[in-house]
């Protein structure tokens, strides 16, 4: 990407631009961990790592508030898969004490941005299906389409996750509904999260890959006002 100055608008007084200096980065890697709740070094983001990203067609951004406080944080690079050339999201922050402000849609803007300056028109991340406001602002809120489902993604026995692909040139959400003849997975679910009991999130991980396996792509995830504490997960058919 190299130095393009600042990237992306201003959420209430809060600026998304490239991480500057040792300084930043550590910040970031910081807070990275603080957010996460990571205390193993095998989880810690490297502040050279970041220096690299921001020189080789990759993204390290920082969500500064009005008083140039680090308070959100995210990092990607270029990937290419058949051709198709896109920008991957590892991961993005947000202190606590600014969310709900707007925070991880700038982030996630602003790398729309950057991926755009290099050539790429859309952008992939992966995210836990299970954690519903993850998948609200994923899939209904930026209007991502979740294309893949990778089962313990990270191989540590917990970590299934969708991966998502962002189409730039018609970035936006909406109200998701339900494709004709590919019906939703249901689920029960709490406020924050979908089948806790260990038998409901087999059956739910079954479904999903089942879903994946035969062509769905996942486009929403709704809460079904007719059945209270219960969730649809819905497809169309990927007919690419």
């Amino acid at each position: 990407m190299g130095r393009a100055g600042a990237m992306a608008g201003d959420t209430h007084g809060i600026v998304a631009r490239d991480l500057a200096g040792l300084a930043e980065r550590t910040a970031a890697s910081a807070l990275y961990r603080s957010v996460f709740g990571y205390e193993g070094p095998e989880h810690a983001v490297s502040p050279r790592l970041l220096a690299a990203l921001g020189e080789n067609a990759g993204t390290a951004i920082g969500a500064f508030d009005e008083d140039g406080c680090l308070v959100g944080f995210c990092y990607g690079f270029t990937g290419v898969e058949h051709g198709e050339l896109y920008h991957y999201s590892q991961a993005a922050v947000v202190d606590a004490r600014v969310q709900g402000r707007g925070v991880g849609r700038l982030l996630k803007h602003a790398q729309a941005d950057a991926a755009r300056r290099v050539g790429a028109h859309t952008m992939r991340w992966t995210f836990d299906p299970y954690a519903l406001r993850n998948a609200h602002f994923n899939l209904n809120v930026l209007g991502a389409v979740g294309i893949r489902f990778l089962p313990d993604f990270y191989d540590d026995g917990g970590s299934d996750r969708v991966l998502v692909r962002w189409d730039l040139d018609r970035a936006g959400g909406g109200t998701p509904t339900p494709a004709a003849g590919h019906p939703a997975v249901d689920s029960p679910a709490d406020d924050r999260t979908a089948a806790r009991a260990p038998d409901e999130r087999a059956r739910l991980r079954r479904e999903l890959a089942d879903r994946f396996a035969t062509g769905g792509r996942l486009v929403g995830v709704v809460r079904r006002t007719r059945s209270p504490g219960r969730v649809s997960y819905l497809f169309e058919r990927d007919e690419t």
